[in-house]
């Protein structure tokens, strides 16, 4: 289980009202230091919850290279618990990622993280194609 952030000392970097405020929020309240994650191994998990949003996680060096790329689902009945999810999972759950993102910084440890939403795509789940706005690692150009 790896920590989520570095420190309780992370502040908003360019803070900015958006439209999606309260999911971030109850994101950033669950996720406080010192909040440990591993992924949700259960079979079935994703699918039986069926989440209405997710929460991108991306840790990096300030200007530097990228630790780590973590996803977040609000636990079944609310969006006071978080469990975390694979990027798998979002594949197939449809999601894509939303343009609302907000950034965190902390000048101690000089890293920065950005959030970002992802939602449930309203299309046809059985289309041949999957969509290339999902979060993906291997995309073979």
């Amino acid at each position: 289980m790896a920590s989520l952030f570095c420190c309780n000392a992370v502040v908003p970097y360019r803070p900015q009202r958006l439209d999606h405020e309260e999911k971030f929020r109850a994101f950033m309240e669950w996720a406080k230091f010192p909040r440990a994650s591993s992924v949700q191994d259960e079979d079935g998990y994703f699918s039986r919850t069926s989440p209405s949003f997710a929460v991108q996680l991306v840790r990096q060096v300030n200007y530097g290279p990228l630790e780590a790329k973590r996803y977040f689902v609000p636990e079944q009945g609310g969006t006071d618990n978080f469990v975390e999810v694979s990027e798998k999972d979002l594949i197939e759950g449809n999601f894509e990622k939303l343009n609302s993102y907000k950034n965190w910084k902390c000048e101690h440890h000089n890293k920065f993280f950005e959030t970002n939403i992802y939602q449930q795509n309203p299309s046809n789940k059985h289309h041949w194609r999957l969509n290339i706005a999902r979060p993906a690692n291997e995309i073979d150009l």
